[in-house]
């Protein structure tokens, strides 16, 4: 078994190797943040064949584009304007899972939710 001295030079390695392996940890979480801080994006609106999906998106890009005029306008907070878009980002996800249960299309019923929540989420905005 081979045995290791600790020098004042091995020392500076390992806490430079740690700093770095923080950093990176630190600049890696902060991405995370930002990215789903950032709402669901530009919905397309003409997809072919899928009028509920169309109308729904539309919806989404409409609020997504009231908060960023509201935040520009300073009717909003930057903590405001996070939260509102985490909630339409978290109405799209729902709205691909219900994509995915029935072959890309959205039923009726799955539209009435998600407008019944984009409604809720609309009222907050700006509150």
């Amino acid at each position: 078994m081979k045995k290791f001295k600790l020098t004042t030079k091995s020392l500076v390695i390992i806490k430079t190797t740690n700093m770095k392996k923080s950093l990176l940890s630190i600049l890696g979480i902060t991405i995370c943040m930002v990215t789903f801080a950032q709402g669901p994006g530009h919905q397309p609106k003409h997809i072919k064949d899928h009028p509920k999906v169309n109308q729904v998106n539309s919806r989404i890009d409409n609020q997504e584009k009231r908060i960023t005029q509201e935040r520009k306008e300073g009717d909003l907070t930057k903590a405001q304007a996070q939260q509102d878009r985490k909630n339409l980002s978290t109405i799209n996800q729902e709205k691909k899972d219900m994509r995915k249960m029935d072959n890309g299309h959205l039923t009726n019923k799955d539209q009435k939710a998600l407008n019944q929540q984009l409604n809720q989420n609309s009222k907050k905005i700006g509150q």
